[in-house]
């Protein structure tokens, strides 16, 4: 029981920490934020496990992270007023093709990592952009301005 009730505290820790730090794209981490990931991950798995190394501890830990990573998803689904607490809500970055300083300020982004996604994205400019919204997933959406009437 020891092992599940400190699964139960690791999982609402880096549940905490990962709203604390904000939104990274897998892909857009830097080698630094990668190794925090994998330092983070032994440093749980050293809290939760302590020195059991048996195979019930390890089923005892793997099932309360797993059944509370499927309870927090159907409180998401299931209580709309949960869900910007669990998952984030989308913050916009760029309206009318101006950055928004203080979303960007909050969301610790800087005018080039959005420059430079819009660029993957195949816009040469942010005066193009209608609309660029940070998804929860850490992306950016992209909206282009519609082209004027000939």
């Amino acid at each position: 029981m020891d092992i599940v009730v400190r699964a139960t505290l690791a999982f609402a820790f880096v549940l905490f920490l990962t709203r604390v730090v904000g939104r990274r794209e897998l892909g857009s981490m830097q080698p630094f934020d990668l190794i925090m990931l994998v330092m983070l991950g032994d440093l749980v798995q050293q809290g939760v496990t302590q020195n059991d190394f048996s195979v019930t501890g390890l089923v005892l830990a793997g099932g309360t992270v797993g059944l509370l990573t499927v309870l927090v998803s159907y409180g998401s689904w299931r209580f709309p007023r949960l869900r910007p607490i669990l998952d984030g809500e989308p913050v916009i970055v760029i309206e009318d093709g101006r950055l928004i300083e203080g979303n960007l300020r909050r969301e610790r982004m800087t005018a080039g990592e959005v420059a430079a996604a819009a660029r993957q994205e195949g816009i040469g400019s942010l005066d193009d952009v209608r609309w660029g919204v940070l998804e929860t997933s850490g992306r950016i959406s992209f909206i282009a301005k519609e082209a004027p009437a000939r």
